[in-house]
């Protein structure tokens, strides 16, 4: 068994991916990311940039994961060096909870053009996949994937109790921009979902039986276990919708507050669904607790005690919505002003859970050339430094970077072979990463004074945003007055 199916066997039960982290380094670049995960941001600089931007089907990616609890250093060793190591892990209570969760989020499509200079205005289109995931398993999980060697007792109760949920889908849509004042912007990204995959585990009830002598375990589960028979990429099953609203607003000091509501959404899950109401009298029979082929004997019996009295159901659920408020100024540093530093201050809080974070990002640029310093800090007291490196020119854009640099760079320094980084035990282990590329091209947007057309009248300058809240808070402009 190859590392990689291993490490999906130790987190099966437990994988709960939506790891609440954003690619904040992204907040006020320009980049045709930054505008359609923040939708009032622009990406198009007149008489500087091209008319059209695209990503080429070069996917832009960001994915990240971090792991609390005693089982760090379990499961860094078994992964790692093919061995558990659990001098660390608690066995007997089941109140020992070890934390995972992670995000993955991928554009696959990006395409917007500049529509007019009438408002400012662009327009997106684009195909993303994202997947979801949260959960938590004791201790004794863990242990149990060793055999029955750790387990002093015979009997023990309420002890494997755990939780996760799992959520793949896909989305598409359009995104609309407009500059409606000089200090207002407003943006919105409105996508059609279709459900790819949902899991739901509550394991609430739980006992096991050791026979170490037969090398057996008599395991008993009670709880719920919620799926997607298969996976499942046809648009037209699982459909849903998803909008994502964002402002900014430029004060006259030169401060820019930015506010999102993002992935408001929904998905109703209605094909090839099933429920299973798992009852804790139903034993279920764990064999070879002390071979080689213990692990996949202790999944499959847990798989085999959880599809117990089924029936084919729908439900809804929401998307991993967040609403986030950030603000930015700019400063221009030296006497010929070739440097330019943007610390921008974002919260950022999910809407259907109890995740929080706070972030300061430190950009710091010279020409086409950025480099970024972020830290945050969350609600699960966690504190994240990231960092970014960016080229960017009006017309093609780079960029990669973490939100998890130091606890990436202890990942990789552990896969090189470094026993020091897989034995540490922090307050968590994690990684994340994140780059994407896009370029611009047709041509270039030419500024009414450059322009062949010239506008009269200043509401020609306005695109449709921009007229309509004249008419609502600027009645008289335009007009003459009566003395």
């Amino acid at each position: 068994m190859n590392k990689l199916s291993v490490l999906f066997l130790l987190l099966f039960f437990f994988f709960t991916t939506k790891l609440f982290a954003q690619t904040y380094s992204q907040y006020n670049t320009g980049t045709l990311f930054d505008s359609f995960e923040n939708p009032s941001q622009r990406s198009f600089i007149p008489d500087s940039s091209r008319m059209y931007a695209s990503n080429f089907l070069i996917p832009n990616i960001d994915g990240n994961f971090f792991l609390t609890g005693d089982a760090q250093k379990t499961l860094k060793n078994r992964y790692y060096n093919g061995y558990y190591k659990n001098d660390l892990l608690k066995i007997g209570s089941g109140n020992n909870y070890n934390n995972i969760n992670a995000n993955a989020n991928a554009y696959i499509l990006m395409f917007k053009v500049f529509t007019s200079l009438n408002g400012n205005s662009e327009l997106g289109f684009f195909i993303q996949t994202k997947g979801n995931f949260r959960g938590a398993f004791t201790d004794e999980n863990v242990a149990l994937l060793n055999g029955a060697t750790d387990f002093p007792n015979s009997s023990y109760t309420n002890v494997l109790n755990s939780r996760y949920n799992y959520q793949l889908y896909g989305q598409g849509g359009f995104t609309y921009r407009e500059q409606v004042t000089k200090q207002f912007a407003f943006g919105i990204k409105l996508g059609y979902v279709t459900g790819i995959y949902d899991a739901t585990v509550n394991i609430d009830q739980s006992k096991i039986n050791f026979n170490k002598k037969a090398d057996t375990a008599a395991l008993y589960l009670g709880g719920t276990y919620r799926k997607t028979r298969s996976i499942n990429a046809i648009p037209i099953f699982n459909p849903g919708l998803t909008a994502s609203i964002g402002t900014t607003y430029k004060t006259e000091d030169g401060y820019i507050i930015q506010g999102n509501i993002k992935d408001l959404g929904f998905i109703h899950w209605s094909h090839l669904m099933r429920i299973y109401n798992f009852s804790v009298a139903n034993e279920t029979t764990i064999k070879g607790l002390s071979t080689p082929e213990r692990e996949s004997n202790v999944y499959d019996a847990f798989i085999s005690a959880m599809h117990n009295n089924g029936k084919d159901i729908s439900y809804t659920t929401p998307l991993d919505g967040t609403a986030e408020l950030s603000v930015s100024k700019l400063y221009w540093l030296g006497d010929n002003n070739a440097v330019s530093y943007s610390p921008t201050l974002i919260a950022s809080k999910e809407l259907f859970y109890n995740g929080f974070t706070g972030v300061l990002v430190n950009p710091v640029s010279y020409q086409n050339y950025t480099a970024t310093v972020s830290m945050s800090y969350d609600n699960n007291q966690l504190f994240n430094l990231g960092g970014q490196l960016m080229i960017k020119s009006p017309n093609a854009e780079f960029f990669i970077g973490s939100d998890k640099l130091l606890q990436s760079g202890r990942l990789i320094l552990a896969g090189m072979g470094s026993q020091k980084e897989i034995n540490e035990y922090g307050s968590f282990t994690g990684a994340d990463i994140y780059v994407g590329v896009s370029f611009k091209f047709g041509p270039i947007i030419e500024h009414p004074m450059n322009a062949s057309y010239i506008p009269i009248n200043e509401d020609d300058n306005k695109g449709f945003l921009g007229r309509m809240w004249d008419k609502i808070f600027n009645p008289h402009a335009g007009s003459l007055q009566n003395n």
